[in-house]
């Protein structure tokens, strides 16, 4: 893993380009693959600065090399976007930026790590998988009539 740790990036950090153009470029190769498309060609520096507002955004590296957008929602904390430069891939940062919003959650008093994966990206949901998230409903995308994604949580009162 990179020497660099993971932090919470703030609304004024310059990082948050970084981790825009980080998320757009780790999510292409999902362009023809997942349908509906991924909301991340709509993700704008704006939408990033507002959430680094109310939740958290965690960068690993410098410059980021691996990031994630970290939300409470209800008992759990939902884990979106996550992005892990292709050449940092396999060396840890995605265990280390689940590991620290483990440590975010538990702050907060929830229960949970959540997050969705496409149905199409079995590499992800077995990834997630390893760091011990368990599948738990399959969602519908609005308008279609088969199942597009599903959620996938990890019990942190186990961990």
């Amino acid at each position: 893993m990179s020497l660099n740790p993971i932090r919470i990036l703030t609304q004024s950090d310059l990082a948050l380009l970084q981790v825009l153009k980080l998320i757009q470029e780790s999510f292409i190769f999902m362009i023809g693959r997942i349908d509906p498309p991924s909301s991340v060609r709509s993700l704008t520096l704006q939408d990033l600065t507002e959430k680094a507002q109310t939740d958290w955004i965690l960068g690993g590296g410098d410059p980021v090399e691996a990031c994630v957008v970290a939300s409470p929602r209800h008992n759990a904390l939902y884990l979106g976007k996550m992005a892990v430069h292709p050449s940092m891939r396999g060396q840890g940062m995605a265990r280390a930026l689940v590991q620290a919003c483990e440590r975010i959650a538990v702050d907060l008093g929830l229960g949970w790590l959540e997050l969705q994966v496409r149905v199409e990206l079995v590499e992800n949901q077995n990834a997630f998988a390893k760091m011990g998230f368990l599948k738990t409903t399959e969602n519908f995308c609005s308008g279609y009539d088969h199942v597009t994604e599903i959620t996938m949580q990890k019990n942190l009162h186990n961990s």
